[in-house]
């Protein structure tokens, strides 16, 4: 099928421009990740642990125990995976309990949670069923509060953070059939005409769009004399002539997720729903999901802690030859990751929260880490799980019910929680995005001498600023405080963790050098080396899990609340981690990156066709990506908003 002719043909050049310049190029505020990156362990930056004001935390926590009691007795998350959908009468209920609004400011009607407790209701939901965590999630974090709150003017909040906060649902509208993660292609348009704008296209995965009242949408408008053009973003109402709901996605895992296919066909939006300037949607975009990407994370931190209650509950009680199969070394180890690792995400997400309350910290690169490094390690944990239970984690809830076991529907969380790892940014995006912060200060200075555009003039002052730069930072990066024996020794008590906080220190610097020698290398070639890039990310992941954990179990230690426990379990997840973080630096630069490479040509040039032979595709007929031609709707509007 050709392509349609008013899709919007870039060079890879241009996508990355365009990306490029919806960054946020400043750093404002100091950033312990960025820091990390950089070969600098600034543990000063999140030690003392942050704390929440004692009014935020009596907010919070009325509101938990309500919520608490509301999921306890209004919720049937087994009736939403049986009919795949959310009863209109919870989603009501939540609205009555001002669940629409908890990180909307009070002056609008809405709760006024910090992003701490805002995560610890999306984790009790989400622990209920994932899908009401994704509807609550997608309306605040993405929806319209969040970009209104950053970006949009007094008259748009006044207008619209109240209905967000007790009555509409919100939906974010980017994605395209055959628009992903590079927005440079983006074909919705959004042409001016008087005071109103006149939008045409197609939106994919409308995480809410079947149920929304309002939505963020994201269109390019022409650029022209008068306009200066771009993407930009719009608060659009669901109930406009000309938008149509086509289709309500089904998926392996949240089967009561309200998504679906949104078309605008000559649908009028007044320029007063402009969000921001023409051509800064993009910007908007990437600025709401910095702390937006944190909702993700707080419902896999909810799931680890439910993988951990089953797991202690059932392997108690579950007997193989002569003694209950937690204390088969086979089964414990998993046993010891799940609790480990639990520990350690709740660690990472209260610390990114709280400095995201603060805003003293730049947390873009610790957000990002958060949702990367918690959609992964949930996947391993309910994984492990479903092997812990075995064939009783295969079966389904329903099936256990009907035959007189207890319900517990494992693999349903194995399926809910697997688009953690593509929603709001897959892995593979977030390692480029996470990536690109990471080598921010060598691009500062450098930049110029891997551009293939610059004049001989420009590399040459390049040069030189790098020689400057490069002069003063390489020789930190020989020694530091982890190779103090006493450093950090206020983290060592009955267990040690000193020695892991050395350890982080020395590694920090580790893969700082790392860094530098693959851009000396590579150079302009650096941004092609994603598997490279990847698993430096990964160090830096593991890097500031281990620094967090250890935070933590301080912080619990001096307030008298399970601090042996916590100490117990940062050591061990420390251990584990410093396990994967050796195999990682092994893997820098003993891969099979380069021949992978070359089985990727070969399988896309047909040479390996012989190996598909002896099996049949049960595949259906169809494009492999819809048709989106602007025009008229053909189909049955599936629109349902709730009321």
């Amino acid at each position: 099928m050709s392509a349609t002719p008013h899709k919007p043909t870039v060079t890879e050049r241009e996508a990355r421009q365009v990306a490029e310049a919806a960054r946020e190029q400043d750093w404002r505020k100091p950033s312990f990740a960025k820091e990390l990156f950089l070969g600098r362990f600034r543990l000063d930056l999140i030690h003392p642990h942050p704390l929440p004001a004692d009014e935020d935390t009596q907010r919070g926590e009325e509101f938990l125990a309500k919520l608490r009691d509301f999921c306890e007795t209004k919720i049937d998350s087994a009736r939403i995976e049986r009919e795949a959908r959310i009863p209109d009468e919870t989603i009501t209920g939540l609205k009555e309990l001002g669940a629409l609004g908890m990180k909307i400011d009070t002056k609008y009607g809405g709760l006024g949670l910090t992003q701490v407790y805002y995560n610890k209701a999306l984790a009790l939901v989400g622990s209920v069923n994932p899908a009401l965590g994704a509807l609550l999630s997608a309306h605040q974090s993405i929806g319209v509060p969040q970009p209104l709150k950053l970006f949009g003017t007094q008259e748009q909040r006044d207008v619209f953070l109240p209905r967000c906060a007790r009555t509409d649902i919100s939906a974010f509208l980017l994605t395209e059939p055959d628009v992903g993660s590079d927005p440079a292609r983006l074909a919705t348009t959004a042409v001016p005409d008087g005071d109103d704008y006149i939008l045409d296209g197609v939106k994919l995965w409308t995480t809410n769009g079947v149920v929304a009242d309002l939505l963020v949408v994201m269109a390019r408008v022409p650029k022209s004399e008068d306009n200066k053009g771009g993407i930009t973003a719009f608060v659009v109402e669901a109930a406009s002539e000309g938008v149509t709901v086509e289709n309500r996605n089904a998926f392996m895992g949240l089967r009561g997720l309200e998504n679906g296919v949104t078309r605008f066909h000559r649908v009028r939006v007044p320029a007063a729903n402009r969000i921001g300037p023409e051509g800064a949607g993009l910007k908007i975009a990437l600025t709401t999901l910095n702390t937006g990407r944190l909702s993700l994370p707080a419902m896999c931190v909810g799931a680890g802690k439910w993988c951990l209650k089953i797991a202690r509950e059932w392997t108690s009680v579950r007997e193989q030859w002569g003694k209950p199969v937690a204390f088969h070394e086979a089964v414990g180890s998993k046993i010891s990751f799940i609790a480990a690792t639990t520990f350690a995400l709740e660690a990472v997400l209260d610390l990114s929260s709280q400095m995201a309350d603060e805003n003293r910290n730049d947390i873009r690169i610790e957000a990002a880490l958060a949702k990367l490094y918690g959609s992964e390690m949930a996947c391993l944990m309910a994984d492990e799980l479903v092997q812990i239970r075995g064939g009783r984690g295969f079966e389904t809830a329903a099936s256990l019910a009907a035959r007189g076991e207890r319900a517990v529907p494992a693999e349903q969380v194995l399926r809910d929680l697997r688009i953690n790892r593509i929603f709001e940014g897959s892995t593979e995006i977030m390692h480029l995005l996470i990536a690109r912060e990471a080598v921010d200060a060598h691009l500062s200075v450098a930049g110029d001498l891997i551009d293939p555009d610059k004049s001989l003039s420009e590399k040459a002052k390049a040069g030189a600023n790098a020689g400057v730069f490069y002069a003063k930072w390489l020789p930190k990066l020989v020694a530091g405080a982890g190779q103090l024996p006493r450093s950090y020794n206020e983290f060592s008590h009955d267990v040690d963790l000193s020695t892991h906080l050395r350890y982080v220190e020395r590694n920090a610097r580790k893969l700082a050098r790392s860094t530098f020698y693959a851009m000396s290398r590579w150079q302009g070639r650096m941004e092609t080396k994603q598997g490279f890039l990847g698993r430096i990310v990964d160090i830096g992941a593991e890097l500031f899990a281990m620094s967090a954990a250890c935070v933590r179990a301080e912080h619990l230690r001096t307030k008298g609340d399970h601090g042996r426990e916590a100490y117990q379990l940062a050591d061990a997840f420390c251990r584990q981690s410093r396990i994967r973080v050796e195999e990682l630096f092994g893997r820098l630069w003993s891969n099979t990156d380069d021949i992978d490479r070359k089985v990727v040509k070969g399988v896309l040039s047909g040479t390996y066709t012989w190996l598909e032979e002896g099996v049949l595709d049960p595949s259906g007929e169809g494009p492999w990506i819809a048709d989106a031609t602007p025009g008229p709707s053909t189909r049955e509007n599936v629109h349902r908003p709730i009321r």
